[in-house]
């Protein structure tokens, strides 16, 4: 019996990591000059749908507060106490990103109910004005972050965040529109809440992704049941069980698994296939792969294969 662990580092990590906070730090200096600007337009012309976008934009700062030190704290090396370092915080980060935002979604549809119960007149010129400087301003922010947002789960809610703003910009200057042409003042409260409702069904996504991360599961992108094929046609391997995969932080999977080794291929010779697989096809380096004789397995232990329930089995 054996056991092997590669954790394969890849050179560039650092450098992207470096270049995402750079964009992040970016995003926060425009974001927190424009949300003044949208506080003052959205209080001069009365605008709730412009008080709610820069609300949002306040929430969109302590974001990229929040993004920016799990970032950084995360990159600390590993200690006896915190064998895998802090990658977690930023999906933490990301988790926390999520709440705030339905948070905020719903205290404005909430606004927007009583708006629309007693509307009041907006200076639509004004509001029309500073919304288009703010989906300028958050389009440029949604473009720094574009190429990071989508391996990253962190940035990714940052850029949500954004994406937020730049639709809550939209709904403003539509409500503008709508208050300059024909007088409907109901349009304000109306767009907001549709926002808001835009921002929740976004929210939602990386929530479910941040809580299966936290959660250990399996990675969206990564089907177990391939994972177990691709162990099982490799020669040498005579059965596997105990498989699991999980995610440590955004773009850093591992995984487990005790493969049954056949006499016909040298163990290191099959750890070295399994790696090289394991890579190639599903992107995994962090690799604990624990080699066992098929007349020397444990004991007792789990058998867990995809798409079947895990089940116990002693030799007792």
């Amino acid at each position: 019996m054996a056991t092997a662990h590669d954790n394969h580092v890849h050179p560039h990590g650092h450098h992207y990591a470096a270049r995402s906070q750079r964009r992040l730090a970016l995003v926060l200096v425009l974001i927190t000059l424009y949300m003044f600007a949208e506080a003052v337009g959205g209080w001069l012309s009365n605008s709730l749908a412009l008080l709610a976008d820069a609300g949002h934009m306040l929430t969109d700062v302590g974001a990229l507060l929040l993004a920016l030190f799990a970032a950084w704290f995360s990159a600390r090396p590993a200690t006896p106490d915190k064998t895998f370092g802090y990658y977690r915080l930023e999906i933490l980060a990301a988790f926390t990103n999520g709440v705030v935002l339905v948070a905020i979604s719903l205290g404005i549809f909430y606004a927007a109910y009583r708006r629309w119960l007693e509307p009041k007149a907006v200076e639509s010129h004004l509001l029309i004005l500073v919304a288009s400087g703010g989906l300028v301003v958050n389009l440029i922010c949604a473009w720094l972050l574009h190429g990071a947002h989508e391996g990253d789960l962190n940035v990714r809610g940052a850029w949500l965040h954004i994406i937020g703003d730049a639709l809550g910009s939209v709904g403003a200057i539509i409500a503008g529109i709508l208050i300059a042409t024909r007088g409907w003042y109901a349009a304000d409260p109306l767009i907001s809440a549709f926002i808001s409702c835009l921002i929740i069904w976004s929210s939602w996504h990386l929530l479910r992704e941040a809580t299966n991360v936290l959660l250990e599961g399996t990675p969206a992108h990564i089907n177990l049941a391939s994972v177990e094929e691709a162990i099982l046609k490799t020669d040498g391997v005579a059965g596997v069980h105990d498989l699991h995969v999980w995610t440590i932080t955004s773009g850093r999977e591992a995984l487990s698994a005790h493969v049954v080794h056949a006499h016909t291929v040298a163990q290191p010779a099959l750890l070295h296939a399994l790696r090289v697989k394991l890579h190639d096809r599903f992107g995994v380096d962090h690799l604990t792969i624990q080699m066992e004789m098929a007349d020397n397995e444990d004991d007792t232990f789990h058998f867990c294969h995809a798409g079947t329930d895990c089940y116990q089995k002693s030799g007792q």
